[in-house]
């Protein structure tokens, strides 16, 4: 945990408030109006993402969590600078150095996984960053001239001057989609969330938030050569495995599927020492027909690393949630399963302290075909046109157009599996945050706000989903993992290296069922993963054992009908919808019961 308080009316801090046991506490300012609080340094220091306050000269102070990609480029560009000595400065000294050198253009030049608090002592100025896609989280509150930041969003709300109202609208969404459908919304309401790829610079006169960066994709990559995309895409990910190798060895959460292998046979190559590489793999007896074990296995044998799997059937839901002492910063569905993701995580965590997680080619390699067709069609591009036509042809196979054929003159039927907003919302919840034209806008193509950034010509759903806001929710459900145990997760095929170059690569033939990956695997990864097709899973909780009746304490009646769901007997998606109304009661009575929020 680290944070930052900053009054801006020139008060002290009151260091009394903020000297904690097991924190280190720092005055940046000769009035001491500004101050950093962190974590001393525990077991994550091996990961090299250990949070601390670090400085340059007697100007500039950070504290944060920070982790860069192309450290290398980022030191050979600052050594031709004055203030050299950057050889073997960490990532958050290389982040103030950067600073000291460009200034405000020093985000262009970052990227990987951070959020950080930066002090501007020649300028009386703080500046608050978090990473392009938002894999890590900073939150910030004012109240009265004073600025609360910090990557805990308990420690904010645990401040007694921070009003702790609750956001309507994060709970509506919550209980309609399972997130919120704004970013910058916590459950708090006067408590913010930065946006991913936004900074948030702090004076004595004014704050001001900006965005510093967009995905934005060209042109698709022409090459003469088709092994240049292999062997380009191969040559990225590499970099972006070395750039998140721990000291040590480096754990993959590795299924059967062709993104994790992928993960396994890159480190196995990066570190040129299959012994460093670990792996583990969730077994569920009830999704046999994916046949994890087996393909797993496989893959494992193949690449020389040491393979655990875990009978995973049991820890999909745990029938005690409710009693345990285990609690979530916002309400999570993460809570019916956490003291079984506890266990997993310490016992991930005395194997390797950093596991890598497959995160990204389902997106980037979304396949849009025929969005791709119009783009070539409208531009002439005939011959690039008649070349995506040989190469759909010839890839598909007799078998896909077979399939194809089947499908096409089958008598099918439409079938609608959304559910709409759950019919125990209260109406007068539904009104107030007009959550119809919400959960419409939700369930759009592209998603929520999809029309706040233009529609891309040629991948327009690829680019899309990385800027909607179920991402920073999956991180976030990331962090929470982490705060389980002592181990860091990071995403190789999230590096914007890896995940521009996937987007860029032309969709046909690269984007259908992900033959990026496996022609860039080929001879690396056993021929029966390679050919293996994504194989959804499905899981049924078994839902209602031992739950205790919901709260008749009024609390609740504000959100739900409580009559509506206690008496339907709820099957399919709304059974899941039904849950959260249960993990919401139980967060908001831990929450009171804890002093941290009032009706």
């Amino acid at each position: 945990m680290f944070a930052a308080i900053f009054n801006i009316d020139g008060r002290p801090v009151d260091h009394r408030r903020f000297e904690v046991a097991g924190h280190d506490f720092e005055s940046l300012d000769p009035a001491g109006h500004i101050a950093f609080v962190c974590s001393k340094a525990g077991p994550l220091a091996a990961t090299g993402e250990a949070i601390g306050i670090r400085g340059l000269g007697g100007l500039f102070r950070i504290v944060g969590r920070v982790r860069l990609d192309a450290r290398d480029e980022l030191r050979s560009l600052l050594s031709d600078l004055p203030q050299a000595a950057v050889g073997e400065a960490s990532d958050a000294e290389l982040c103030l150095r950067a600073y000291a050198a460009w200034g405000d253009a020093f985000l262009d030049r970052l990227t990987g996984d951070f959020c950080f608090v930066l002090w501007d002592g020649a300028r009386k100025r703080m500046i608050c960053a978090r990473d392009q896609l938002g894999i890590r989280s900073l939150f910030h509150a004012e109240v009265g001239g004073a600025w609360f930041v910090s990557d805990s969003l308990d420690w904010i709300a645990a401040q007694t001057v921070v009003a702790r109202d609750l956001d309507d609208t994060w709970i509506a969404d919550f209980l309609t989609v399972g997130h919120s459908l704004e970013s910058e919304r916590t459950v708090y309401r006067h408590i913010r969330r930065l946006a991913p790829a936004h900074v948030l610079t702090i004076s004595g006169t004014r704050a001001a938030t900006r965005r510093y960066w967009r995905l934005e994709i060209g042109d698709p990559l022409y090459f003469r050569d088709r092994r240049q995309y292999t062997e380009g895409f191969f040559d990225l990910l590499s970099k972006s495995i070395a750039d998140r190798l721990p000291a040590g060895r480096v754990g993959i959460a590795m299924s059967g599927g062709l993104d994790s292998t992928t993960l396994a046979a890159c480190a196995v190559h990066v570190t040129g020492d299959a012994s460093r590489v670990v792996a583990e793999c969730l077994d569920f007896e009830q999704f046999e027909s994916a046949r994890e074990r087996h393909f797993s296995s496989l893959a494992a044998e193949r690449l020389g690393v040491e393979l655990r799997h875990r009978q995973s059937d049991d820890l999909v839901y745990d029938t005690q949630w409710w009693a345990r002492t285990t609690t979530t910063p916002e309400p999570s569905d993460l809570i019916t399963t956490a003291h079984f993701d506890r266990e997993v995580v310490c016992e991930r965590a005395k194997r390797a302290s950093v596991w890598f997680y497959g995160e990204g080619p389902d997106n980037a390699l979304v396949f849009e075909r025929n969005d791709y067709l119009s783009w070539l069609v409208g531009r002439r591009d005939w011959r690039r046109l008649a070349e995506a036509g040989v190469f759909y042809f010839h890839v598909k196979g007799l078998a896909g157009w077979w399939e194809t054929l089947t499908r096409y003159t089958r008598r099918r039927h439409h079938t609608d599996d959304s559910v709409g907003v759950p019919p125990w919302i209260a109406p007068s919840l539904a009104r107030h945050v007009d959550l119809e034209r919400r959960f419409a806008s939700a369930t759009s193509p592209g998603g929520f706000g999809a029309g706040l950034v233009p529609r891309h010509p040629w991948r327009p759903g690829a680019v899309a989903g990385f800027n909607n806001p179920i991402w920073p929710a999956v991180f976030a459900d990331y962090e929470f993992e982490e705060s389980l145990g002592p181990l860091a997760l990071r995403h190789p095929f999230l590096d914007l290296r890896v995940l521009e170059f996937m987007l860029s690569v032309p969709t046909l033939p690269w984007a259908r069922e992900k033959m990026l990956l496996r022609e860039a695997m080929r001879g690396q990864l056993p021929d029966e993963v390679l050919a293996r097709r994504k194989t959804p899973h499905e899981s049924t909780l078994p839902f209602g054992h031992g739950l205790p009746s919901l709260s008749r304490d009024g609390y609740l009646d504000r959100y739900v009908d409580i009559s509506i769901v206690s008496a339907g007997n709820w099957s399919g998606r709304l059974r899941g919808k039904a849950l959260a109304v249960h993990v919401l009661d139980h967060w908001l009575t831990r929450r009171r019961l804890g002093g941290v929020i009032s009706q």
